[in-house]
């Protein structure tokens, strides 16, 4: 298979697996998903789906988050871990909003990536899923299955999202990056991998990760 036909055989058979796309977080506008996506970093999305609803009781907007202090806001979010940066994060965000957006979410890169706790990565997700800009965040399923598929070298994150931005069409970026966060927790796991049920790894894989994969399950 070319290069081409690999990358066209990855998007028929996730658009066949996910027909509908679930979003992995549970948000009502641009300011909760912003929230949920900043407190997702090294958590589950289930984890952070369980605390959210705590926290956006107390305050789903900039001025009622505001009025928590940081250690309120600490306290509600501490199982999700990281809580002392993501309350300092939220409480400070919260702040920039009112002053110089009007308490709106910007919808742009740039003013994104200013606010505190918020890097390229969270910027991407608020673009994409919030204002259906074309992003491709890059998390560790998709950085996992790039490397594996044979379509980005695995060095870094930043090289990963160049590779997949190179490859895929533009217009498919959006829903892509969501069906490959799902195909990777339910088929192409770092853990309890079975190849036998990743069938994109299984017919484009990088020839050296199923020899490995071979090697580990013949022992």
């Amino acid at each position: 298979m070319t290069k081409a036909e690999k990358v066209q055989f990855t998007i028929d058979t996730l658009n066949k697996i996910y027909q509908t796309i679930p979003i992995p977080l549970d948000h009502k506008d641009p300011y909760t998903l912003l929230i949920a996506v900043l407190m997702s970093a090294q958590s589950t999305d289930v984890r952070v789906n369980q605390i959210t609803p705590l926290l956006f009781e107390r305050a789903d907007n900039p001025y009622d988050m505001v009025k928590l202090s940081v250690d309120e806001i600490r306290e509600i979010i501490k199982p999700v871990g990281l809580s002392p940066m993501k309350a300092k994060g939220i409480h400070g965000l919260s702040e920039i909003l009112i002053d110089k957006h009007n308490g709106e979410v910007p919808a742009n890169f740039e003013d994104l990536e200013e606010l505190p706790a918020v890097g390229h990565k969270t910027a991407s997700v608020v673009m994409s899923q919030a204002f259906g800009v074309p992003a491709f965040p890059v998390d560790t399923h998709i950085h996992r299955l790039m490397y594996r598929w044979g379509f980005s070298n695995g060095k870094n994150v930043v090289q990963t999202e160049k590779d997949a931005k190179r490859l895929f069409p533009e217009e498919l970026w959006n829903d892509l990056h969501l069906q490959i966060i799902w195909y990777g927790r339910e088929y192409s796991p770092a853990r309890g991998w079975d190849l036998e049920k990743d069938i994109i790894t299984r017919t484009i894989g990088r020839k050296t990760v199923i020899d490995e994969y071979n090697k580990k399950t013949s022992r």
